[in-house]
Formats: structure tokens, C-alpha cells, sequence
């Protein structure tokens, strides 16, 4: 059957029509279903704690269900690969941290491009790296430990969260730069790596402030700086390496949020918004403070920037180190 011409003409506008519109009607009606948070980590990490609190608060904000879905192993690498693969239709969301931009540098074979695969949303929270030691250790300041690193070669290690966490890569720019003999003993999180410094197995820890934090404040473990530019809120009494003296010492760790690549822009500024709102929240607010982390919630053009920078930063500590992937 054959449309009259003015017919075609009216379906033909219509059409044209609904295509223009179609942009803003999917702001405008997302979510309409549940939406996957995928965490490349087990659940109970500090990953997980904070993609738990910021899925809670979209649920709130959105008026649709925000889930976690953990996907863990290999340094965060499948559960990457995983996200990488997802419909880009805003439905499925990764929250991860420093090791998506670095892992490639660490191990032989990603299953994503950081680049490529992804659309940054935001740098939603940051904390910095703390330089702790065992209260036996006769160091009050950061210029002490490295005085006292350099007259004892060889017997001082320090504990760091795992390989090529960013308290190790710290570590690792920390040895590097002042040229220090220093081992470094990689644990399984966060919390096991601030237990062996409190129980003086490896006197010296760069760690994660969520584990550190409590044991300064009961006198376990005696803090020296923070890698941070700035002090952190949890601990406003240390000093930051730059203020010891070490301002080449530098770095943090971050949590971003992150969706396939194609996913349609007016979504992704929409949930850049939302998680702005959600790290914001007063009772968020509080338990990222209590967890050492700072809101950032910055936009996606400035998340892009930021995975440049740790990208070219961290790659030259990586290769000047050796580090392997585990």
C-alpha cells in the first residue's frame, strides 16, 4: 500500500521529531529500571563501603533501584572486563578506584582500555595515603624515619594495603626518590596491612586511613604525614608530606565512577549530578569523614583529566620499580 504523499510528509516529521526529542526524553526517564553497580572487589572492602553508601543514596535520589553487584579477582581486572561489556544504556555502573587506571601497567594483559571501554561520570571521594609507625620506632617526623631508614640499610619494611594500591605506589615514589633501602611487605587489604605495623611485624606502613585512623587515635600506631595536599579532616594534627619537608611525595586514593563507552552523554552528566547530590548528603557526608574520605564529586571532563594524570604518574613509578601484578 502506497502512503499519500502528505501522508509520508506528516510521518516523515514525526519521526524526525521523535528522534530530536529522544536525547532529553532519556534524562528525562532514567532510570526506568534497576541499575547494576558493579564492584571489582569482594564485598566489605573499602570499595564495596563506599559504592554501597552512594548506591543507597541514588536509590533515595532517583526513585529506582541502584544494586552492587561484586565481581572480584585479579586486581580488579574481571570485574573491569565485565563493566567494559555491558550495554551502554546507563543500567550498569562501576565503581572502582586508582588500580583502573594503573592496572595496566602492572600486569601483562588487561581485558579493557581505560581510555577506550569507559566514559568517566566522576572522582566521587579521595583519601590519602598515612605514613604510620610502630610506637617502638625512634622516628617523631618524616625527616627521623628517613634518617633513620638511611643509617640502618636493609632492616626496615614497610606494610602497604597490596600491590599496587595506592599506599604502595606511594611507597614506592617514597623509596624511590629519597633512595631508600627499604623492603615492602604487600598484604590483602587495608586492615591486615595496619594490623602488622600495629604488631610491629613491619614497623613502617603506608596504608588506607579507613584501618589507620582508629589505631592513631588509641596511641597503636604513631602517624607521621599525610600524602594528601591537604590535612585530612579525620586526623587534622598531621602534617602532610609537604609541610615535613617531602613535597614530591604525593598521592591518594580515590573511588570514580565509571559506565560503559557510547553510553548517552545527557545520562552520563545526569548521574555526575546525582553522585555530586549523594556525596554531599549530610549523613553521607559524616560517614565518608569517618572513613577518611573527602567529597570531590568532580565532572566528567575532570575525571578524564584526572585518569591522564594518574595514568603518566604512577606508570614511571611502576617501571622505575619493577612491580608485577600479583
Amino acid at each position: 500500500m502506497r502512503l499519500p504523499r502528505r501522508g509520508f510528509l506528516h510521518l516523515a516529521a514525526g519521526a524526525a521529531a521523535l528522534a530530536a526529542a529522544s536525547p532529553a526524553a532519556t534524562a528525562e526517564t532514567y532510570p526506568a529500571r534497576p541499575v547494576r553497580v558493579i564492584v571489582p572487589f569482594a564485598p566489605g572492602g573499602p570499595t564495596d563501603v563506599f559504592a554501597r553508601l552512594m548506591a543507597q543514596q541514588l536509590t533515595e535520589q532517583l526513585r529506582a533501584q541502584f544494586y552492587v553487584e561484586n565481581l572480584p579477582g585479579a586486581g580488579g581486572n574481571i570485574g573491569a572486563g565485565r563493566a567494559a561489556q555491558a550495554a551502554p544504556d546507563g543500567y550498569t555502573l562501576m565503581v572502582d578506584g586508582a588500580n583502573f587506571v594503573v592496572n595496566p601497567a602492572l600486569y601483562p594483559q588487561v581485558p579493557y582500555d581505560p581510555d577506550k571501554d569507559f566514559e568517566p561520570v566522576t572522582v566521587a571521594v579521595t583519601a590519602a595515603a598515612i605514613l604510620t609507625v610502630n610506637p617502638s620506632v625512634p622516628a617523631r617526623s618524616v625527616k627521623d624515619l628517613v634518617e633513620l631508614i638511611k643509617a640502618n640499610p636493609g632492616k626496615y619494611s614497610y606494610a602497604s594495603p597490596g600491590t599496587g594500591t595506592p599506599p604502595h605506589l606511594v611507597g614506592e615514589l617514597f623509596r624511590l626518590t629519597l633512595d631508600l633501602d627499604l623492603v615492602h611487605v604487600p598484604f590483602n587489604g587495608g586492615g591486615p596491612a595496619i594490623g602488622s605495623a600495629v604488631g610491629g611485624h613491619t614497623p613502617i606502613s603506608f596504608g588506607s586511613m579507613a584501618p589507620a585512623v582508629p589505631m592513631v587515635k588509641d596511641g597503636k600506631l604513631r602517624a607521621l604525614a599525610v600524602t594528601t595536599k591537604r590535612r585530612s579532616q579525620a586526623l587534622p594534627d598531621v602534617p602532610t608530606m609537604a609541610e615535613s619537608g617531602y613535597p614530591e611525595i604525593e598521592g591518594e586514593s580515590w573511588f570514580a565512577v565509571v559506565v560503559p563507552a557510547g553510553t548517552p552523554k545527557d545520562i552520563v552528566a545526569r548521574l555526575a549530578r546525582e553522585t555530586a547530590k549523594a556525596v554531599a548528603a549530610p549523613e553521607i557526608k559524616e560517614r565518608l569523614a569517618a572513613l577518611g574520605y573527602e567529597p570531590v564529586a568532580s565532572t566528567p571532563e575532570e575525571c578524564r583529566a584526572k585518569f591522564k594524570t594518574e595514568i603518566a604518574k604512577w606508570t614511571k613509578v611502576i617501571r622505575a620499580s619493577g612491580i608485577k601484578g600479583e
